[in-house]
């Protein structure tokens, strides 16, 4: 007869977990808080911390290293924990990961510039964490999907996100550039405006202020994306 193991049970983030912050928050007592933390609530943010950074790859940071991250990321969560409300709906592993998922989005955007305007492109295109993953899967394909359902959207609801004819014809031939982005050998920024003065007759403030309208546009559908692993276009 064949032996049946027992399955271990590898959730980090229980129900216990979310009954521990709650009486956590109800709680006056620092000594109790501190006990409660450490015996029922740290291991539980270790884990998701842990599992967010490297899921997504969020490994662009001015501290040493990761562990350093990871414990800037708990740090920041503890500020939250009295924000916690069950009674809004809202499950405590499914609110902390949100937080945390944003902190980690702000402060690798943010540290990503700053290498990527420092570093040479040889290394952009050799290092794949130049990038992170947004799920299973190839992040370049990933990636690729979703630019054309940018560039799909976009260009379907061109006339409602840019009311003015000038605007809309702008913001089309920036689009233009991601449709023949295969085909286009040179991205130093004056190349760029020149294409896309090639195409329409714009002065180059406007062209800004259109690209900066567009990249709003893909910067709020982009973070939806990582967080949820699909598109809301």
């Amino acid at each position: 007869m064949t032996e049946v193991k027992e399955k271990k049970n590898t959730q980090y983030f229980t129900q216990d977990t979310e009954d521990a912050i709650v009486l956590y928050n109800g709680l006056t007592d620092q000594t109790e808080r501190d006990i409660l933390y450490r015996t029922r609530i740290h291991y539980a943010f270790f884990k998701l911390t842990e599992n967010i950074i490297h899921t997504f790859k969020f490994y662009y940071t001015e501290v040493d290293n990761i562990e350093d991250l990871q414990h800037e990321v708990i740090t920041f969560l503890l500020t939250k924990l009295h924000l916690f409300n069950p009674e809004k709906g809202a499950k405590a592993y499914s609110y902390f990961g949100t937080i945390a998922k944003r902190y980690l989005i702000n402060s690798n955007n943010k540290n990503y510039k700053k290498r990527v305007e420092k570093a040479p492109v040889s290394e952009i295109e050799s290092n794949e964490n130049f990038s992170y993953r947004i799920d299973e899967g190839s992040e370049s394909d990933k990636l690729i999907s979703f630019i054309d359902q940018y560039v799909e959207y976009c260009t379907d609801n061109i006339n409602e996100l840019f009311p003015k004819k000038t605007d809309a014809q702008i913001a089309d031939a920036i689009l233009e550039l991601f449709r023949k982005r295969e085909s286009i050998d040179v991205f130093n920024k004056k190349a760029l405006y020149i294409y896309i003065r090639e195409i329409i007759d714009a002065k180059t403030p406007k062209i800004t202020k259109i690209a900066d309208r567009l990249y709003d546009i893909f910067k709020q559908h982009y973070f939806y994306y990582l967080e949820n692993g699909h598109t809301n276009f």
